[in-house]
């Protein structure tokens, strides 16, 4: 191997471990974001997907080589994107409407039994 692509494979592996440890540190931010109970249900919620959003979009760009692929992949992945925020938005949008009663054909009570004399 010449001089140069050496010089690339270094170049290479100090971005993989400056990543890695990015990741590293990511990960230590969501254990602690976990263990942080004053952000409540739908804040936590939101800063564990905002950090697993950053942890995978490092993953997809430089161990998937993403960065380097056709601007057709950026516009599948954005399109994931949305679907998946719009997902997130509905289930954080409808945990609020629930107030302990079932929705739907479960609102109304069941039919009583009747005593067998009194049916016609």
């Amino acid at each position: 191997m010449n001089a140069h692509g050496t010089e690339s494979v270094h170049k290479q592996a100090k971005i993989y471990k400056i990543v890695g440890g990015v990741l590293f540190a990511a990960t230590a931010a969501t254990v602690a974001a976990a263990e942080w109970h004053h952000l409540g249900i739908t804040l936590g919620i939101f800063v564990a997907v905002l950090i697993a959003v950053f942890k995978g979009s490092l993953v997809a760009r430089y161990f998937m080589h993403l960065s380097a692929e056709r601007k057709l992949i950026y516009w599948v992945l954005a399109l994931t994107a949305f679907f998946f925020v719009a997902m997130i938005a509905l289930i954080l949008w409808t945990h609020g409407d629930q107030q302990g009663q079932p929705h739907g054909i479960f609102t109304t009570p069941p039919r009583a039994a009747q005593p067998a004399a009194t049916r016609n």
